[in-house]
Parts: structure tokens; C-alpha cells; sequence
């Protein structure tokens, strides 16, 4: 099993889906002064960062066999039924939006909060750019992505993906003991691989 490491460009900002995660309506004026002046801050600060293997994968009942490991779901083994392959990632925009936030929660927590958001769309659309690039490059299609936390998949199979794929030698990602990422706008998950 080979872990590949990539960096991307930066994808086009999503303002629309930015608003949304930061709770607020796309119409509002102050909210979008607000999202552009974060942009201007943070834009430059981002790193897009993916580290990823593919695995074979066996499913038996609601039990998700990895050959690494295994993990019991009945929704995951639902979302990569068919799939005798499984992409495993990790992605990440980098630390230096968890400083700005830190720093902003104490001096403005509007802008805190929009920057949260703001991190969240990169981080999701950083997602996006690579199952992409990764459909295109293998000739493959992928079914959509599955992360630890979601529906009845524990969120401990974290401390799994973080061995296999070596997040910390690979691309300096840390998980604590309460299973939270460092940095913190990061996304691991599972995408069932379909043969074109």
C-alpha cells in the first residue's frame, strides 16, 4: 500500500456556501463585507494539502473489512456497496487559519465565527478538487465521501486512518486524545471506488 501526497492550487471561494456554514443569509450586505474582508485576511494563509492510499475492501453485513482494519457501519457499508476499492484521505487547509481564529475569538468573535466558516468551505472544496482530480486521473467514479462521526460510523476509526495513512510524518496532522484534528480544518474520509 503506497500513501500519496499532493498539493493543490486553491479552488474558487464558494461565498454562497461560506454564508451558509457561518449561518447567515446571502443577502445580507454587512455578512458579505464581512466574508470579503476575511477573505482578504486569511486567503493567502491557506496550504491545500491531501494525503491518500487506496485499499481493498470487503463488506460483509454491516462489517467494512480494510485488510489495515475494520470497522462495523451499517451506513458505510451501504454508501461502498459494489466497491472492491476504497480511497482513504485525509485534506487539509494547514494551522495557520486555526491562529488567525484563536486570535480573533478574543478581539472580534464575528469575524471568528466567519473566519470558522470561511475555513470550513476551504476545506470542503479542497474535498471536491481532489475527488475530482482523482476520478479524472484513474478513470474511475467515486461515490460520495464518508467521514468518521457520520451517521453510525464511531468517530474512533479516526485513530485507524491516522495510522494507515501516517498523517503525521505525511503532512504533520495530529489527533489528540479527545480524536480532534490538528490542524483543525481538516477532513478524513472514505470514498467507495467504481470502475468507470
Amino acid at each position: 500500500m503506497e500513501v500519496i501526497t499532493k498539493t493543490y492550487p486553491a479552488p474558487e471561494i464558494n461565498v454562497r456556501e461560506a454564508l451558509r456554514y457561518a449561518g447567515c443569509s446571502t443577502d445580507s450586505r454587512d455578512m458579505l463585507t464581512l466574508l470579503g474582508n476575511c477573505i482578504d485576511e486569511a486567503q493567502e494563509l491557506f496550504t491545500y494539502k491531501v494525503c491518500y492510499c487506496i485499499l481493498d475492501t470487503k463488506i460483509q453485513n454491516s462489517i467494512c473489512d480494510f485488510g489495515y482494519f475494520s470497522v462495523q457501519s451499517e451506513k458505510l457499508a451501504k454508501n461502498l456497496s459494489g466497491c472492491g476499492r476504497v480511497l482513504l484521505f485525509f485534506a487539509t487547509v494547514g494551522m495557520a487559519i486555526d491562529r488567525l481564529i484563536a486570535k480573533y475569538t478574543r478581539l472580534s468573535p464575528s469575524r471568528a465565527v466567519m473566519l470558522q466558516a470561511l475555513g470550513t468551505e476551504r476545506v470542503e472544496s479542497l474535498c471536491d478538487m481532489f475527488c475530482r482530480d482523482f476520478e479524472a486521473g484513474n478513470s474511475t467514479s467515486l461515490k460520495p465521501r464518508f467521514s468518521p462521526g457520520y451517521g453510525d460510523l464511531p468517530l474512533d476509526v479516526q485513530k485507524d486512518i491516522f495510522s494507515v495513512l501516517n498523517c503525521r510524518k505525511n503532512i504533520g496532522a495530529y489527533l489528540n486524545d479527545s480524536l480532534l484534528m490538528s490542524p483543525s480544518k481538516s477532513v478524513t474520509a472514505f470514498a467507495g471506488i467504481s470502475e468507470v
